[in-house]
């Protein structure tokens, strides 16, 4: 602290003193100008890293805690003057440490972001999604689970953008950062890594965007399938007529007569859990065919009623269907006609 002047604190003191100073701002002038580009550099490289800005800004302040601390502690007395003038000279400093960190930082997040929308348009077309991972220096997963997000209702092009933007922003944290994106009109599509749990989604979606969002969610097992699972993402996202985030199972039916062949076999497993339960699929193909009257199924059947009704709540119980809801009786109804057509044409009597 010696040679600065309490009569001039914004100038160290005069004669060889005040050139010795002043020589010595000069020096740490270049040396903080040759360190501002090391600054932006670390500033991008933690924006590629996923560090949040946040963070990175937070360090810049409790260092200046920590200096601020160290020069008090070092500051003798006669010296407050002293002790203002590097205290201002810190924060000015800092300021502009900041600045520059946060230009570089967000720099950093674009080119970022223009990677990975290049990345994420050449895994939904199929169009070389290795060699653009490569070039871009982005990890590229074993498989996504790919979403379709739109408004319940139509909206303008920047309204569907921002709408996706806050999907990614509350769906970030379940996939450890690891997402995605590629806005469309209607809003977009979010590529998740595969793990990620569907609990999470519906979770963090529930308590997440102001505006009520519909998400589809197909599984693609590797990044070749991701356009075929985005196709169905979108279409169950069309289908779905309620917020929330929809799979296949959710809207099987519709999404079925909708005209979608890829629907048929999971539409005809929602039957498997009930093979290897004598009766169960004869009880609910009866109840249907009696019209959900359990006297005239118990009569069809030759069991008793309260049978009928056992039978019902277990076959309820193992696929989650209740056959006495008009929802249940669609889905076993198709279920059950797509296992005729399946047993026909094994055994030859219809058409292959």
């Amino acid at each position: 602290m010696q040679g600065v002047d309490d009569r001039h604190p914004a100038h160290p003191t005069g004669g060889q003193d005040r050139g010795r100073d002043a020589g010595d701002l000069r020096s740490a002038q270049r040396l903080a100008d040759t360190d501002a580009e090391v600054l932006r550099e670390r500033a991008i490289q933690r924006a590629s890293e996923g560090v949040h800005l946040t963070g990175l800004l937070r360090g810049y302040h409790v260092a200046t805690e920590v200096v601020t601390d160290a020069l008090c502690a070092a500051a003798r007395p006669g010296e407050e003057a002293a002790l203002l003038w590097l205290t201002r000279r810190l924060f000015t400093t800092v300021n502009s440490l900041v600045e520059q960190a946060t230009e570089a930082y967000l720099l950093g997040m674009a080119g970022q972001q223009e990677a990975k929308r290049e990345l994420a348009a050449a895994l939904l077309r199929g169009d070389a999604p290795q060699e653009v991972a490569a070039r871009c220096g982005l990890p590229l997963e074993p498989g996504y689970l790919v979403l379709s997000v739109r408004a319940p209702v139509p909206q303008e092009p920047v309204a569907a953008r921002r709408l996706l933007h806050q999907v990614l922003v509350r769906l970030a944290p379940a996939a450890d950062g690891r997402v995605l994106s590629l806005p469309n009109e209607q809003g977009g599509h979010i590529l998740l890594p595969l793990g990620t749990p569907h609990a999470d989604l519906v979770r963090h979606l529930s308590t997440g965007p102001s505006r009520p969002v519909i998400a589809g969610a197909a599984l693609a097992a590797t990044p070749g399938d991701v356009p075929a699972a985005a196709e169905q993402a979108h279409r169950i996202a069309a289908i779905a007529r309620t917020p929330g985030v929809h799979r296949l199972q959710d809207v099987l039916l519709d999404y079925h007569l909708a005209g979608s062949k890829d629907s048929a076999a999971e539409l005809a497993a929602l039957l498997d859990p009930l093979d290897g339960h004598a009766g169960l699929v004869e009880a609910v193909a009866a109840f249907l065919d009696c019209d959900l009257d359990r006297r005239r199924t118990a009569q069809a059947l030759r069991i008793h009623p309260n049978t009928v009704d056992n039978r019902l709540a277990r076959a309820a119980q193992l696929t989650g269907l209740d056959p006495h809801t008009t929802h249940g009786v669609q889905l076993f109804g198709a279920a059950l006609t797509l296992r005729r057509l399946a047993e026909g044409s094994a055994t030859g009597f219809l058409p292959g």
